[in-house]
């Protein structure tokens, strides 16, 4: 389907702030397209909402090109350095029952020259990451909000051994390396002994500002008080819609296909962790996506995806630039 190439900036600065844009109801805009809608206009068709700074691609601009640009123009800051963040393919419902298909290209922005105002008399803000989520925003920026706030690397525990302080003392490294999203996952545990373990590490994570995940039935995580589920793609398979009605929890996925990712953005999950990329020392030659299918199946994802099978820290900006928001892995992030 034909779509219309939009770029948009997350803009960081030196305090972990993102620069947001307010669009008043009745303000006027620069002649252009929006860029969550992909209409030309002079009218401002998502007033009242917070945005992203960015804009329309234009003919023979690559998008570095596009998003230095966008960026001087709306908001008067001149791009230093930059990397792929999250591409959304969005779905509008026009008149005559038309659809017009608008491709968010988004890219972190981590360091500029300038200081931020808005150029077209709009407001800008820089908001704190723990902030994002109370504002609102079009529906297209929401996966871009959930990009901004989960880390580039998530880490998923071995199985735990039998000394519970052992286990403990290897996450509490994880966490000293920079680890701030956490899976717990211990298939060998009963669910008792699973939720005992699950109130042990979550201290340890809250000490350190990480997030925690239970790989476990979502009534645990209100139990216990984490931050989010992580779905195996049968409990995914099996829910027809979200498992939390709050927002404030997280909801990942583990994905192996095009027909499991595309129902893991139909029922709201937040993120999703596609498997397996490269071909791990745990499975020896079982078949992988290799980097070329990974890229085909993040094109379809309306959400955050982590490369997960044979990641390694050498891996993370090859993991960028094929559409992922990082990598999970279980060895490479582990420091027990």
């Amino acid at each position: 389907m034909p779509f219309q190439h939009v770029v948009v900036g997350a803009i960081f600065n030196s305090v972990n702030e993102i620069l947001l844009a307010f669009r008043p109801p009745t303000a006027p805009r620069r002649a252009g397209t929006h860029k969550c809608c992909g209409r030309r206009t002079r009218k401002n068709s998502q007033g009242g909402l917070w945005e992203f700074p960015g804009g329309k691609v234009e003919a023979g601009e690559s998008t570095p090109q596009a998003l230095a640009r966008e960026l001087q123009e709306e908001v008067g800051i001149f791009v230093v350095s930059a990397r792929p963040l999250i591409r959304i393919r969005h779905h509008y419902n026009e008149t005559l029952g038309k659809v017009k298909t608008v491709l968010l290209d988004v890219w972190r922005v981590d360091t500029f020259a300038g200081e931020p105002f808005g150029r077209e008399g709009q407001p800008v803000e820089w908001v704190a990451i723990k902030d994002l989520a109370q504002r609102d925003y079009p529906a297209a920026n929401w996966p871009i909000v959930n990009a901004v706030r989960l880390p580039s690397r998530y880490l998923i525990t071995p199985e735990p051994s039998p000394n519970t302080e052992e286990f403990l003392y290897g996450l509490e490294r994880s966490l000293h390396a920079g680890i701030r999203l956490v899976q717990l996952r211990a298939k060998t545990l009963g669910e008792t002994a699973y939720a005992e373990l699950a109130r042990q590490v979550l201290p340890v994570c809250r000490a350190h500002q990480a997030q925690l995940i239970l790989n476990a039935a979502p009534p645990l995580v209100e139990e216990v008080g984490a931050d989010g589920v992580h779905l195996d793609s049968a409990r995914l398979m099996s829910l027809s819609a979200r498992p939390f009605s709050s927002s404030r929890l997280w909801v990942g996925a583990s994905c192996h296909n095009a027909k499991e990712l595309v129902h893991a953005g139909r029922i709201g999950a937040d993120f999703a962790v596609v498997s397996p990329v490269l071909e791990t020392t745990s499975h020896p030659g079982a078949r992988t996506l290799g980097w070329t299918g990974f890229r085909e199946l993040t094109e379809l994802a309306v959400l955050p995806v982590y490369a997960l099978g044979g990641m390694t820290q050498r891996h993370v900006t090859q993991a960028y630039e094929q559409g992922a928001q990082g990598i999970a892995g279980v060895s490479s992030l582990w420091r027990g």
